[in-house]
């Protein structure tokens, strides 16, 4: 059952829209970029180990699946506007990620139009289903995998740069960043605020996530177990960063601890998470 209702607590819904509204200035002020003019698409290094392809490219497969993501998510929080504003305007940022990955496989021929067009369509093949039916289950979920996603292109940068270097997709791995923390620490001062408006059901929400996160979508693609295996063999991810890196700073970030989650010990059995 959806955790949140036509009848959620108008407090909380005007806390949210003005959350969003904070958001909103700041990246009309301070984060908008441009595809055309922001990016030096004439620095593309086509000798970039190929291996730094095969991420990007895993990276952007999962950008593809914005319209389940927000086709699913939307409808959850539609009474809720700044929950829902605030998607709609997630979803022109991710959209402006997908399509920057996109370019630099291109620009850099690392792929070619046909290879392009191959991995949109085995995208389009599988329909992703959200990891839980419930509004506040999806807050808590968004929240860890935004931070999660921040961390992945933040490391993607330093195999870059080990790699032999690319100013042109150094450029949109910092860009896409940027937005991705912000991304977080918006979805982190909701879930703070429904810790205090109902503490046990968050706490529950955020329990059943961390135990069981996972790679959102990759396991749709035929070859998704390889693709995992490559982010782990350059050290972008795995269990271990999941629970140093993204778990213990974000539920820091709530005043919490894993003691909250009511466990006698961590299950470090996550799967990994790349981007959302």
């Amino acid at each position: 059952m959806n955790s949140f209702t036509k009848h959620e607590d108008p407090i909380i819904l005007e806390r949210t829209y003005r959350l969003f509204r904070e958001y909103f200035k700041l990246a009309e002020k301070k984060r908008r970029w441009s595809l055309d003019e922001d990016i030096p698409w004439d620095q593309c290094n086509p000798a970039l180990h190929g291996v730094v392809a095969d991420v990007v490219e895993t990276f952007c497969s999962v950008e593809l699946y914005l319209p389940d993501y927000l086709s699913k998510l939307i409808p959850q929080v539609r009474t809720n506007r700044g929950r829902a504003w605030f998607l709609a305007n997630w979803g022109y940022e991710e959209s402006k990620h997908s399509m920057a990955l996109s370019d630099w496989l291109l620009k850099s021929r690392q792929r070619t139009d046909e290879q392009m067009t191959d991995l949109d369509a085995r995208v389009s093949a599988n329909e992703f289903i959200l990891p839980s039916d419930s509004a506040l289950g999806m807050l808590c979920y968004a929240m860890m995998q935004e931070l999660a996603t921040w961390l992945n292109y933040v490391q993607l940068r330093r195999v870059v740069k080990d790699k032999g270097g690319d100013p042109a997709l150094d450029t949109v791995l910092r860009l896409i960043s940027v937005d991705e923390r912000a991304h977080y620490d918006f979805f982190r001062k909701v879930v703070s605020m429904y810790l205090e408006h109902d503490r046990e059901a968050t706490i529950q929400h955020l329990r059943d996530i961390i135990y069981n996160f996972q790679m959102p979508a990759v396991d749709l693609l035929s070859d998704g177990r390889q693709r995992v295996e490559r982010v782990r063999a350059l050290k972008i991810f795995d269990e271990e960063i999941f629970y140093f890196q993204v778990v213990e700073p974000a539920l820091a970030a709530l005043g919490l601890t894993k003691a909250d989650l009511k466990q006698r010990k961590f299950k470090r059995d996550a799967s990994l998470a790349v981007a959302f």
